[in-house]
């Protein structure tokens, strides 16, 4: 039974408060906010727009139900508990993770630094082989459908994020763990508690059965890639910040391009005339 809780309730209860919590905690202790809010405002922005689509077609499929009188108001087929959901869950994981980062080493090896090609590599290539084994789960029953489509779905952009940066988050996989399994580790609690609760419910004709402490093991699976990708992604953004500051823009892209278009873009950047070049040529 649901009571009286609804999609919002729940959302504002386990997630807006450790959010406005987590952002009184990073507030105080990092020296640049606008980067931090730079940061999880971009990853909150690509979430929420390659979340959404993936989402609506789940919903619409009947992968998963939400109970009477749970949902306000629904946008796309998604509720707006969902929507929210995919902002403070960001929100969350982000600042998780700066609560927690250092500064990010802006010398960590970029793509043509010797012995550093298999980071990249092997971390692309395995997490493209999960994307397409989840192609085939999607395709070869209808149980093992819900987790093949959490792999299809989150491989691809894993392996993306370890083809550009794999030697940053090699270098800083002890971070990454930890950044990814508290916040896994609360929703984990936070859902399984949602699904008790009767607010949403997983088919079993699109699910394994295969539980985790009463979590259906696909959940377990989708939180802790989704804060993966956050974790991740604001490594990288980190990453590149701290280039930029070091040594100016082509700088900071330089490591997440072969070394050939770094050099390219260098050399038009140097031809291209500043601002005071310009108005001396025309006047």
């Amino acid at each position: 039974m649901t009571g009286s809780l609804t999609y919002v309730e729940f959302l504002s209860a386990f997630l807006a408060v450790p959010a406005v919590g987590l952002t009184v905690a990073v507030a105080r202790r990092t020296d640049a906010p606008r980067r931090v809010l730079a940061g999880v405002a971009a990853l909150v922005c690509i979430a929420v727009a390659y979340t959404a689509p993936w989402d609506s077609y789940l919903v619409g499929r009947g992968v998963w139900t939400y109970g009477e009188g749970v949902v306000a108001a629904r946008f796309a087929r998604v509720p707006l508990g969902e929507w929210l959901f995919f902002v403070l869950q960001t929100v969350t994981t982000g600042l998780w993770y700066h609560l927690l980062a250092p500064g990010v080493d802006p010398g960590v090896p970029g793509r043509d630094a010797p012995g550093r090609a298999d980071a990249r590599s092997v971390g692309a290539v395995a997490w493209l082989a999960l994307a397409a084994l989840g192609a085939v789960l999607t395709v070869s029953a209808t149980r093992t459908y819900y987790l093949g489509m959490i792999l299809v779905w989150a491989g691809p952009v894993v392996a993306f994020l370890w083809a550009v940066g794999g030697p940053v988050v090699w270098r800083y996989r002890r971070l990454v763990a930890a950044a990814v399994a508290v916040p896994s580790a609360y929703l984990w609690v936070a859902d399984r508690f949602a699904i008790g609760r009767g607010l949403w419910t997983i088919s079993p004709d699109y699910s394994t059965g295969i539980h985790v402490v009463g979590l259906p093991v696909e959940e377990a699976i989708f939180f802790v890639l989704t804060n993966l990708l956050v974790v991740q992604g604001l490594l990288l953004f980190d990453w590149v910040a701290a280039r930029a500051a070091e040594r100016g823009p082509v700088h900071a892209v330089a490591g997440l391009v072969p070394p050939s278009v770094a050099s390219l873009a260098g050399s038009l950047a140097a031809r291209v005339p500043d601002v005071a070049e310009v108005r001396r040529r025309w006047q």
